[in-house]
């Protein structure tokens, strides 16, 4: 079976990937995540988990039968895109633009490896109900924001201001499952009822 590495530092994707019960070693490769001129969130985030996952691999001296799954995620307001927030008013006007609103979650996942990669992008939307100024000002002391794309974390506190969901719960926290399993499949690698 092929070894699996993992290009995030994320302690979420990391989790999400122990759910369904894949062995992988993390081995990160900066990559820079400037959005080209033009680029449609979609292709942002497939771009990104693809050269995440190929900039991984080829740091590997022999990389044989290994693969690499890369992912990015972005949550996307009137098309644009809202990063990680600087600071604490970068976060609070991010709360406030998202509050009482619907917005879409992208990640886009990427497998690389055997000379080949493989890759998709899982499109969730996610409402919020009305945010008060004080439970956002209570939500940035918290710290979950900090380093959130769109300051807020599903499966953390912010939990409390999504009124509605339609799509892929895991993909929102960073990595959609389903899809995951299906491209590992392709590389060989099984989850927990697969022999991983």
């Amino acid at each position: 079976m092929a070894t699996l590495y993992l290009a995030s530092a994320s302690p979420r994707r990391a989790e999400l990937l122990g759910q369904i019960g894949v062995p992988y070693t993390p081995l990160i490769a900066p990559i820079d995540e400037s959005v080209l001129p033009d680029e449609s969130p979609e292709a942002y985030v497939e771009r990104l988990a693809r050269a995440k996952a190929a900039a991984a691999l080829a740091i590997l001296d022999t990389p044989g039968d290994s693969c690499v799954l890369g992912a990015d995620t972005a949550v996307v307001l009137d098309g644009r895109i809202l990063g990680k927030p600087v600071d604490r008013h970068h976060a609070r006007e991010m709360l406030e633009a998202l509050s009482g609103r619907e917005h879409q979650v992208l990640t886009g996942v990427a497998v690389a490896g055997a000379g080949r990669c493989l890759s998709q992008v899982v499109v969730s939307q996610v409402s919020f109900r009305p945010l008060s100024s004080a439970e956002i000002e209570a939500y940035w002391a918290t710290g979950e924001p900090c380093d959130k794309a769109g300051a807020y974390g599903i499966q953390g506190f912010a939990a409390v201001f999504v009124s509605h969901m339609q799509g892929s719960y895991s993909a929102v926290v960073g990595l959609p499952l389903c899809e995951t399993a299906q491209l590992l499949e392709a590389f060989g690698i099984g989850h927990w009822h697969l022999g991983a």
